[in-house]
């Protein structure tokens, strides 16, 4: 069994820590958020940013970046990943001019399970494309934008059948299920930035889509079985777990 909990669109709603802590010992798994966490956004800084301490003590695995945690300027995004201790993740950005990302392009987690190797779950973030590739804002900031369901794309092709593809998408509903038409091989969207609440998972494709909607009011939990017939793990159960109901 491999247990995710996933939270979207904080956009600094705190006290979320003692709640989420509960739950994952009652019932442990790892912990995302796909971005927009922040007060800040692309082009405001903010030297503070106290939910970046929530998230940490709440005890985040990884966090997508969203146009919250996003910044045109370089030094901007590389100090708000400075401030946390969870690593951000971000598979369809890249640096023109060379510098260290401040982010992993993709993340490894292996996750032990019932009488089994360790599954290996891929995770990967996709943040929505800012400018078009070839702009004149690429020789300004050095950011160049990937097409979203190209980096997936590209990624999917090396992985095996038993090992799981966990996208955590902030490119809002309407493009999660084009990308989960697009790439099957996604074992779920894990999504945010359009604010959907989704009560129960939508399926396109095949692929499981969760939003657990902005603010901290929900966190989503979602749980994976391996199913022999099929070589691969798939959606067993879920829940949507109220978080902050008052936010």
């Amino acid at each position: 069994m491999v247990r995710i909990y996933h939270t979207s669109d904080l956009h600094d709603h705190r006290g979320i820590v003692p709640r989420l802590q509960a739950l994952r010992r009652e019932r442990p798994g790892l912990l995302f958020d796909c971005g927009d966490s922040l007060r800040g956004s692309q082009t405001v800084y903010h030297k503070n940013e106290p939910i970046a301490a929530e998230l940490d003590a709440a005890g985040y695995d990884a966090q997508a970046i969203g146009n919250r945690e996003f910044h045109y300027l370089f030094a901007a995004l590389r100090a708000r990943a400075a401030r946390m201790r969870h690593p951000l993740v971000c598979s369809n950005l890249v640096d023109t001019k060379g510098r260290q990302l401040p982010f992993a392009p993709s993340l490894r987690f292996d996750v032990p399970a019932d009488a089994m190797q360790p599954v290996q779950v891929h995770v990967l973030g996709l943040l929505v494309v800012q400018y078009p590739t070839g702009s004149p804002w690429e020789r300004v900031f050095g950011w160049r934008f990937l097409e979203p369901i190209g980096a997936v794309e590209s990624y999917a092709r090396d992985l095996g059948e038993s090992e799981l593809l966990v996208v955590l998408s902030h490119l809002g509903l309407s493009h999660d299920r084009e990308l989960a038409r697009r790439v099957p091989r996604i074992d779920i969207v894990l999504g945010g930035h359009s604010h959907d609440t989704l009560a129960s998972p939508e399926r396109v494709a095949g692929v499981p889509i969760v939003h657990p909607g902005p603010y901290g009011r929900f966190v989503s939990r979602s749980e994976f079985a391996y199913e022999p017939q099929r070589g691969r793990y798939a959606l067993r159960d879920f829940a949507l777990v109220p978080l902050l109901q008052a936010a």
